[in-house]
């Protein structure tokens, strides 16, 4: 237990060490730190072994990461649509954002139907090049020095090893991690000069880069609506009129739009639960309705729009209720803060 906690400790002390002391000319190793987190945790790895990560996993997570950093920016305090895209780094466009905006021109609405671009051979070539140029090999480059505690430099295989312990430390700081990941990315998009005219708010930008907004969810609202028989899934009542898609797993633990994430409550039951994840017994009904029954149903509807891995879904539920048990916390049950 003690070389347990001392692992965190040097790992929590090596995250401050990499916002201290790495060299951040552009957001490009925040979001490869951010891909690794959420990599951890959508993979089903032993404790206290070694975690491999191919490059192929790590481009589709970058892009995956920049997908909403390719559209125009507008901040309500200024009332300034931007007229063309913020920057990512000094001087000029980052690749990744260029090449994103060129499969989104083209209608493509995510990364699965971004594999079936006649570009996406292109993209994929860019992106793997901007990773091995920039984030991969200069991640762990503090004060100007290889400390490679994460991963070892070995550049001849198209994978990274993460040391042993250190998937461990992802999976149980994921939320701290991305929290570190995000806000450095904020502070550097602030930073640069060409965004300041538009940049109005923290609070505006944040959500901007990492939200997701309630008209992007409508087209899994009718297919839920369908599945669920117009009830809400929580306390089981007509919808009527008052509908809203909820991320299951809250988008704050795990920030991204999985199809078989979604389920469909009242505007009041979804308030409520806010960022809590739900009691074991939501967790197994929602298993059930989205994971077993309608599965394919769900991939087959919800994959135009959104990323639709069942296994993925599974296994980041395991993760943020194995972590929830873990830390002694409560789970929501009912409206009116009612946990167990």
């Amino acid at each position: 237990m003690e070389s347990l906690y001392k692992n965190q400790i040097d790992f929590i002390s090596y995250m401050q060490r990499l916002l201290q002391e790495g060299d951040f000319s552009s957001t490009y190793k925040f979001a490869f730190l951010h891909a690794i987190a959420d990599i951890c945790i959508e993979k089903n790895v032993p404790e206290h072994t070694q975690l491999k990560i191919t490059f192929d996993e790590i481009v589709d997570k970058l892009i995956t990461l920049y997908w909403q950093h390719a559209k125009p920016f507008f901040a309500e305090n200024t009332g300034f649509l931007q007229g063309g895209i913020l920057l990512q780094n000094s001087g000029r466009q980052a690749k990744i954002i260029s090449d994103i905006i060129a499969l989104q021109n083209s209608g493509v609405r995510n990364l699965t139907q971004a594999k079936s671009s006649v570009v996406w051979p292109q993209v994929y070539k860019n992106t793997m090049r901007t990773l091995k140029d920039g984030p991969l090999w200069r991640l762990q480059i503090l004060s100007k020095s290889e400390d490679c505690y994460l991963f070892p430099h070995i550049k001849n295989r198209n994978f990274i090893l993460l040391n042993v312990g250190i998937a461990d430390c992802f999976r149980q700081f994921h939320d701290l991690v991305v929290q570190f990941a995000r806000q450095g990315w904020i502070d550097k998009v602030t930073k640069i000069q060409e965004n300041k005219a538009v940049i109005g708010k923290a609070g505006e930008l944040s959500d901007f880069l990492f939200s997701t907004t309630r008209n992007y969810l409508k087209p899994a609202s009718k297919l839920l609506k369908e599945i669920q028989s117009d009830l809400c899934f929580y306390c089981c009542k007509p919808l009527k009129d008052s509908a809203e898609v909820d991320h299951f797993i809250p988008f704050t633990k795990y920030n991204n739009d999985l199809g078989h994430n979604f389920i469909l409550a009242h505007k009041s039951c979804n308030n409520n639960k806010r960022d809590y994840l739900a009691a074991p017994s939501h967790r197994d009904k929602w298993a059930e309705q989205n994971l077993v029954v309608n599965e394919k149903l769900i991939t087959e509807e919800l994959s135009p729009y959104f990323t639709c891995d069942s296994k993925r879904s599974e296994q980041v539920a395991s993760w943020a209720y194995g972590i929830a048990e873990k830390n002694g916390n409560k789970f929501w049950l009912a409206a009116r803060d009612i946990f167990v």
